[in-house]
């Protein structure tokens, strides 16, 4: 069995085990609460070591990837065809969010259960006007900002850097070899980390069912069918864009990513997913240069499970509280959002935060947000799945464009050695 599928099975192994020993540990010992926080120290180790990884891997695949392509001009063809895409899947996303929450009105069913308007959510909404935005893209110190792994800093940072180092040409050779090294060396670290992968699948789900029980899958089962439904449509539409560009082999590419979704899944966090997201769209064909520039952008500026949440969540929790909004106000709404969510994290509950800030724009009580709180783990499962899947088929589609995407033979020959 391939390693790749051995990690896969492990994990599959890990979160139906994990629901088990949620279950046993909810019903079975006197404090479940304290179980779930003793596990979730597993979990957040893990995760802290993904995190120790992201910030080198990033910017050094990126300045590579730059530095490499020479051209300037190319840069920018790149990233003016990344960012279109990107706008084109962010309106997509929230435009179904919008049709499938008013379709299914999921929040009428949720009357009964409405916290007061004075209910504290202990999510801070602060920092995500225009203003707040617009200074945060550059970092003061580059430093800082790989400390505090803020992603959309590290690529700006990038950008300027590669494009520098494009522009000196010989001098930077030496400087770009390393960093490549660099890079592949962060990838064997993330193989290492990712052995722990089941383990932390394991203790997530544990501690989530064990605090919660297996009562908050039935008591807003309705809803989460409903959304994952959504999210489902989201992906055939998707897979289907992706097929008027990369033909039959988007399923291809959709297997390659398997367990990087899969992770994000269980994990209910898109950056945790993604090192092997990268090795998975390598492996399919995509050119490292073009990955390791499409793929981090992605991260900041096209969480498509994310976006698909936020207008969702937001008229569910205005119908919870009766109150209607109008075409218009759903659609201002929805331009807010499509600004609001770029630069969002991919780690959990960063989906609450935006949707927070909304819900304070137009007047629906925050406090709605206790409503999700109980079932946001799983659904955060979902949109961190659906985050890697629309990124991938983005990198993907415009390394097609690009006329650097090639087969996998192809890219076994271009990578093999000189006699």
């Amino acid at each position: 069995m391939k390693k790749q599928n051995r990690l896969t099975t492990y994990i599959l192994i890990g979160l139906a085990l994990g629901i088990i020993a949620g279950y046993v540990a909810n019903t079975a010992l006197a404090n479940p609460a304290a179980f779930a926080e003793t596990m979730s120290l597993v979990t957040t180790l893990f995760l802290r070591l993904i995190k120790m990884i992201i910030a080198p891997l990033v910017f050094s695949t990126l300045v590579v990837g730059i530095a490499r392509m020479g051209d300037a001009s190319e840069v920018g063809r790149i990233g003016l065809k990344t960012l279109g895409w990107f706008f084109i899947a962010s309106l997509l996303s929230l435009t179904l969010g919008l049709i499938m929450v008013n379709l299914f009105r999921p929040g009428d069913a949720l009357m009964g259960h409405l916290p007061t308007t004075a209910t504290a959510t202990g999510i801070v909404t602060s920092g995500l006007t225009l203003k707040e935005f617009i200074t945060h893209l550059v970092p003061t110190s580059i430093i800082d900002g790989m400390g505090k792994n803020e992603i959309l800093q590290i690529v700006i940072f990038s950008l300027f850097f590669g494009s520098a180092a494009a522009a000196v040409g010989e001098k930077a050779t030496p400087m770009v070899d390393a960093l490549d090294g660099v890079a592949h060396v962060m990838l064997k670290v993330t193989g290492y980390v990712m052995k722990f992968a089941p383990l932390a699948v394991f203790a997530a789900v544990t501690g989530t069912i064990a605090k919660s029980g297996l009562a908050v899958l039935s008591t807003y089962g309705v809803f989460m069918a409903e959304f994952y439904f959504s999210i489902g449509l989201l992906w055939a539409l998707l897979i289907g864009i992706g097929f008027l560009f990369l033909g039959a082999r988007i399923f291809k590419l959709v297997a390659e990513v398997r367990e990087p979704v899969l992770l994000a899944f269980s994990t209910a966090s898109s950056e945790a997913a993604y090192p092997k997201t990268l090795e998975g769209l390598e492996r399919f064909g995509v050119r490292n240069r073009i990955a390791s520039f499409v793929l981090p952008i992605g991260y900041s500026f096209n969480l498509d499970g994310s976006m698909m949440y936020c207008t969702f969540a937001t008229v569910f929790i205005a119908q919870a509280y009766g109150i209607e909004m109008s075409l218009g106000q759903q659609m201002t709404m929805m331009m807010v959002l499509m600004l609001t969510s770029k630069g969002m994290a991919g780690v959990p509950r960063a989906s609450l935060v935006v949707i927070a800030a909304t819900l304070s724009q137009f007047n629906i009580p925050e406090a709605g947000l206790v409503l999700l709180l109980g079932i946001d783990h799983f659904l955060d499962m979902a949109r961190s799945a659906t985050n890697v899947i629309g990124n991938s088929i983005a990198t993907a589609v415009v390394a097609k464009w690009e006329g650097e995407l090639v087969a996998p033979i192809e890219r076994e020959l271009a990578d093999a050695p000189l006699p």
